[in-house]
This record gives C-alpha cells, structure tokens and sequence, in this order.
C-alpha cells in the first residue's frame, strides 16, 4: 500500500467524501453535495426572507427532508440486490447520518419556535402523542447514528450491531405516524410515504427467502400499490363516511390526477423494470463471444 493512503485512511472514516484508501472519492463528494442542498435551500429561504413564518415552515421542510432521506437509505439494499449496484452500500452510511442530522434541525427548529422553554417543550411532547412518536424516532436514529462507526460495529460485534441497526425499520414506522398525524389538512405525501415504506418492508420479507426475482418485484409493485390505495380510501371513509367502493374507485382512476397509490405502484414498476435490465445484460454477456 502506498505510504500517502496508509496515512490518510486513518481519518478516511471522519471525513465523508474520502473512501477506504484515503483518497477523494468522486461519487461519496457528489452524494455529499446533494445530502446539504435541502439544508442550503432552508438556510436560503431564511436568510432571504422567503419564509412566512420562519421557524415552522423550516421545522417542516427539515422534517420531510428527514423522512426522504430515511427511506433513501432503507432503498440502498434493495437497489444494491435488484439492479446491481454493489457500490451504493459506500454511501448508506453517509445518508443515514444525514437523515439524523434534518431530523435533529426539525426538532431543533420546533424548539426555537417555543423559545427554547425546555419545560414548555418537555411537556408538549409527553402530552401530544404525535410528539412523542416524533421524538421516539429521533431517540432511535440517534442511537444509531451514534453506533455506525465501525469501531462501535467492532465494540458491539456483528450480531449485536446488525440487531440494533434493524431499528431502522421502527424509526421509518415512527416517521410515517408522525408525519401522517402532524400532516392534517392535506395527507397526501404521508400516504406515498406509508405506501413507499410498505413496499420496503414487503422487499425485506420477500428476500428473506432469497433473490427477489422480476415476477415477485411485480406483485410486490401491485400489493404496495392496493395497500396505499385502501388505506387512504379507509383514511376518508372514516372521516367523512363516503362510500367505500366510490373512494376506492376514484384513487385507483387516472381521471382525478395521480394519487398515491399509483405513485407506490409506480415505484415499484421502475424496481422490476431494473431487474429486468439486469437479467437483459446478464444474458448479453452469457451470450457474448470468448475474449469479447
């Protein structure tokens, strides 16, 4: 190994944009640039003054943010096994991280729009239950991020550090419940999001008894897509007593616009589809000549 990565992959696990060997790696500085633009574009819109109400809507935006990025890295396995990107698994970490750190500026800016009066804040998220399931989340994406290094993946041992890590799957639970209760007047994204986090949950079980193949990437695509479609329809049944079998048609027809249901449905289309093209380029190269 040359001296200069010896030196440098000491700190390589602190600083995000270098990979193992110590060097500047291209594609973790690009993920980089894009895990700080939504945090850019707040900074943005409250130094320029393009919030109405500065604290609240930067609480909110940080906050979708953090769900986004949430999902994100629960999609990196999947996409590392369906299309054969084993390299993505480089910058999960990364994104991880940055999902905890928009959820710690959401709670951060919450406090600041209660004038940091930590008892006020105390009892609000022991009182409101929405609250509460909100900062459990962040109290198990803090755990964590606090374990991700790989000396804390050495102190806790394989076993144990994966054991932890699957709290993942809570934290995107507890995400989903708080964004949907917090949400009121338009539910709309907390539904693509509880359907996207169906599907991904629905892949892991899949694949606990092996490769997720093109056909089961299909059905998972229309189970996730109908899952979406009936809560939502159960979602306005109850609160305005419509017609289960009117609500139910109108979020599957395209005639009123895309719903979430065929967002998540389409999601998982494009999850086949990869598949797909990677069964199209094994058997190209299983096809091509000796030496091609």
């Amino acid at each position: 190994m040359p001296k200069a990565a010896s030196r440098a992959s000491p700190i390589s696990p602190y600083l995000p944009w270098l990979d193992r060997a110590g060097r500047v790696s291209a594609s973790k500085s690009a993920v980089l640039g894009l895990l700080l633009l939504p945090g850019l574009y707040v900074v943005w819109q409250l130094t320029s003054g393009g919030y109405a109400r500065p604290y609240i809507m930067a609480n909110h935006d940080l906050g979708l943010w953090s769900i986004r990025l949430l999902f994100v890295t629960l999609l990196v396995t999947p996409l590392r096994q369906v299309a054969g990107w084993p390299k993505l698994i480089q910058v999960r970490r990364m994104i991880g991280v940055a999902a905890f750190g928009y959820a710690l500026a959401h709670f951060l800016f919450y406090a600041l729009d209660k004038s940091l009066q930590w008892g006020v804040i105390a009892s609000e998220i022991a009182l409101r239950y929405y609250l509460t399931i909100g900062f459990a989340g962040l109290l198990v994406l803090l755990a964590l991020t606090a374990t991700s290094t790989d000396g804390m993946l050495r102190r806790l041992g394989g076993k144990r550090w994966i054991a932890l890590h699957r709290l993942v799957y809570a934290a995107g639970a507890l995400a989903v419940v708080h964004f949907f209760i917090q949400s009121k007047a338009d539910v709309t994204e907390p539904f693509v999001m509880g359907g996207f986090f169906a599907w991904l949950m629905l892949y892991r079980l899949a694949a606990r008894r092996g490769p997720v193949t093109m056909p089961t990437l299909l059905a998972l695509a229309v189970l996730a897509c109908v899952l979406t479609a009936g809560a939502e329809t159960l979602y306005y049944h109850l609160k305005s007593g419509a017609d289960v079998l009117r609500i139910l048609a109108a979020n599957l027809s395209p005639d009123i616009g895309v719903r979430p249901a065929w967002l998540v449905g389409a999601a998982g289309l494009v999850m086949a589809l990869l598949a797909f093209a990677r069964t199209l380029k094994g058997a190209e190269r299983r096809g091509a000549p000796a030496g091609a």
